[in-house]
């Protein structure tokens, strides 16, 4: 059971400001969270493989396969500022 001080200590930390209600519903409901972790806990998943997501995910992202790169005219013919075969930006200190 998380009580009422434990409710204002974990409020403190996150600078949250909670009503005297608010306190009261925060005990129960983390309770609640805790209790499941216990029975969580309390599983045998020895036999159960770690998983990052319950279901199969193809990556979203192409394979890296390396390409030939954009011609430096073609990457440097809309900046504002060329120099020495780069952009040239403002300071940030100016």
């Amino acid at each position: 059971m998380i009580d009422r001080e434990q409710v204002l200590h974990v409020a403190r930390l996150a600078r949250l400001e909670l009503s005297e209600d608010e306190v009261q519903k925060a005990s129960g409901e983390l309770s609640k969270i805790l209790g499941h972790i216990e029975t969580l806990s309390a599983l045998d998943l020895s036999a159960v493989e770690p998983t990052a997501h319950v279901v199969d995910i193809d990556s979203a992202l192409r394979p890296d396969v390396p390409h030939e790169s954009l011609p430096r005219e073609v990457a440097f013919s809309q900046a504002p500022d060329v120099a020495d075969d780069g952009y040239r930006v403002p300071s940030p200190q100016a």
